[in-house]
Formats: structure tokens, sequence, C-alpha cells
């Protein structure tokens, strides 16, 4: 996520442990990050999102979901308090204030969204699969109930992120399914398409490639000026790329597929693609690889794989995508990322603290922001990492960048 902005505009970061959500000043030039304050949300952040005017934040939380699991647990709580606040964004220091009142939530929101022209927030929810808009008012505040679709929606399995695309008359909720895990067999994975008008979803096609098995796509982007959706597959760790239609859908299957990984024959069993973003000039995207840590005795202990974020070109005519760099993020499980609106600076956030083993040996590499400069050639150069106190039910579960306008 990153919004629109100027290269001259002062730049805030935003990032979430737990409940916290905590407020940075950017420096693009320098890669450095000073931190200002913070506020406290009901409970855990799962996403935020800004305005486009950047004058508000719509920040969805819950104490449901992965971040109240006990280590090692197979069941999930669902949890009984959910809902998006909103804060307005002072223009002067970024600090947010509380604006109006939540909406409430029927369930864990896993990712939350605006609309282009800054009318409806969207919202995901993954279990049950989900989605629901709201309109926003005037003021920037949320109201309280929902817009009601023009029919029932198929959320499909597993919400994981919820898009309304630049032309604002197209929605996209990437369904990501679930992978086969002991007895239970694969749940495939869709790309649910909507028209949009005015907050309404309506006349729904699936997407989903060899009936969504083998299809799990998690997170996806806009090419900012050109007819192509950029589009992440979690445990295939791909990158790929659907053509939109005049008709207001997607060419139903992918006009390109690229490997994300510097070394796929040598695939780590936790292995996972993630978050991906075009950046502002549409000549380049980026693809976050997490390798999931897994669980011993209560630790998130490495077993192998790459965290890295792979860095394509984009062939301007074609939309091809060519993989040029995978860069380290010196640290676990890069959940989300963003680039500044001048398209100079990338942060990082590697989500949860690590035990890397070195023989008999161990150490902890924390929790970070990982900070990387963006060169004319899309390539990333590592400046600094931030480390942050993070784990348990309190990681590093989002952040992202805001021009202030």
């Amino acid at each position: 996520m990153a919004s629109v902005g100027r290269a001259q505009d002062r730049v805030v970061l935003y990032a979430a442990i737990g409940a916290e959500l905590m407020q940075y000043d950017a420096n693009v030039e320098s890669g450095a990050l000073i931190k200002r304050g913070s506020v406290t949300l009901p409970a855990n952040i799962q996403y935020a999102w800004p305005h486009p005017s950047r004058k508000y934040l719509y920040v969805a939380w819950s104490n449901g979901g992965s971040s109240y699991a006990t280590p090692g647990a197979s069941i999930v709580p669902s949890g009984s308090q959910h809902g998006v606040s909103a804060f307005q964004i002072d223009s002067t220091s970024g600090a947010l204030h509380l604006h109006g009142a939540p909406a409430m939530l029927p369930s864990r929101p896993i990712h939350v969204s605006t609309d282009p022209n800054g009318t409806h927030v969207l919202v995901a929810f993954n279990n049950p699969s989900g989605v629901m808009v709201y309109r926003l008012n005037n003021d920037g505040t949320i109201a309280p109930d929902p817009v009601k679709p023009a029919a029932p929606v198929d959320p499909g399995i597993y919400a994981h992120q919820v898009r309304v695309d630049p032309s604002n008359r197209m929605a996209i909720l990437v369904t990501r399914g679930n992978g086969p895990a002991g007895n239970k067999p694969e749940d495939p994975g869709a790309l649910k398409i909507f028209s949009y008008e005015d907050g309404v979803l309506g006349n729904e096609i699936s997407i989903a490639p060899g009936g969504g098995f083998n299809f799990q796509p998690r997170h996806l982007d806009f090419h900012p000026t050109r007819p192509w959706v950029l589009l992440s597959l979690e445990r295939q760790h791909k990158l790929q790329v659907y053509e939109k239609l005049k008709d207001g859908t997607l060419r139903p299957m992918a006009s390109f597929t690229q490997e994300s990984l510097a070394d796929s024959s040598h695939v780590a069993s936790r292995q996972n693609a993630g978050t991906v973003h075009v950046h502002p000039n549409g000549r380049f995207v980026y693809q976050a690889n997490r390798a999931v840590t897994a669980d011993s005795a209560g630790r998130a202990v490495f077993s192998g794989g790459e965290n890295s974020i792979a860095v394509y070109s984009i062939n301007q005519k074609t939309g091809e995508p060519t993989r040029i760099q995978n860069i380290d993020t010196r640290g676990a499980e890069p959940r989300t990322f963003s680039l500044d609106a001048s398209g100079r600076l990338l942060v990082a956030a590697n989500q949860t603290p690590m035990v890397v083993r070195e023989g008999s040996d161990e150490k902890v590499v924390p929790a970070s922001l990982a900070v990387f400069r963006i060169g004319g050639d899309g390539k990333l150069e590592f400046i600094r990492k931030y480390d942050l106190q993070a784990g348990g039910s309190k990681s590093l579960y989002w952040m992202g960048l805001v021009s202030l306008p």
C-alpha cells in the first residue's frame, strides 16, 4: 500500500504490533525512521488503509485469528470483538485521532481498503469467508450499516483481500482457499469478480484455473496505467499477470506466470509468497517471499527458506514481468511491505522474531522494519533495519507508508 503523493511530501510510517499502532516519521532521502507516538485499538490490528485524500486512516481490528492462537494449537479462536475504526490524520505531524464510532463487524476482518473515489470502505473476512461494503460519510466517518449487494455473493473459501479497480467499476475478492493438511484435502482458491457501482456488489463471476486447485491467490495490485492485474500465489510462490477486459472483468487465464524464488529447485516445506505492490511508475513490481517459521516448544524456529523481496521489471508493451532481483529482508516472514509515493523507499515488516540455529548455538533474530532504497532500475539497496519487540500474540502484523497532503 502506497498512497498517491509527490516526491516532496512528508512521509509517515504506521506499524501495528498487537493492538498498538505506532507512528514514525520516514525520511525518504536517508531511510531513517523516527518514532513519534502511537494509538491503541480495542484488539489486535489486522490491516489498515488510507483514504485517497490521505486525511483518514481506516484500521481493522479483532480479538480472533492466528495472533490469538496458542502456539502449536490447531484451533484458531474466532473471537468476539471485531471492527473498523476511522482515524483522522494530522496533516502536519501525521498523528492519528479517533474519528467517529467504529463499524462493528460480525467476524474477524483480514483486509480493508477503500474504493478509488473514497466513498466506501470494503472489508474482507477469512472465516467465514465474506465481504462487506460500508459507506463513508462526507466527513470521513464510517456509516454503521453495510451496503446491501445486488444479490447474495459467493465469497469463496478463505478470502484474503478485497480491492476495487481504478475504474471504480470492478471489485475483486481474492479467496485463497487452503492447502491440504493431514487428512484434510485442499480447498480451491479463486478470484471473485464483482461489478461495482456506488458500493453495490453484483454480477459475480469466478476465475479459478484448474478448478481452483493448486491455485492459492493471496494478494493483488493494479498497474497504474495499463489493463494489468498482478497477482501473488501463496503456496505456489508465483507471480501472475491477468488482463482486464472492456466488460469490467478479467481474462480467465493468466497472461504470464513467473517464479518468485531465487532458487525454485530447493523449496522449503513452509515457503509462501505474500504481498505484491506495483511501483508508482508502473515499470516494476515487488513481491514478498516468506519462509514461515516452525513452532518448537512455543518458539518460532527457522527451518530454512527465503525471506526476501522479489523485484520484477514489467514489459510496458506486453505486461510480462521479468525477475531481476531477490533481496534478503534480514528477518522472518515479511508479511507486509510498502513503497512511498515517490517510489524511492521500500520498507518491509519482518513479522515475528525467529530462532536461528547455527550448529549447537542459537540466536534470536528480532521482528523488524527493514528499509531499502529503490534505484532507478527498480532494484533495492538495503539501508538499515529497526528491531522491534514483538512475538507471540503481538506480532508486527501490518505496516504502511502514507504521504501527507
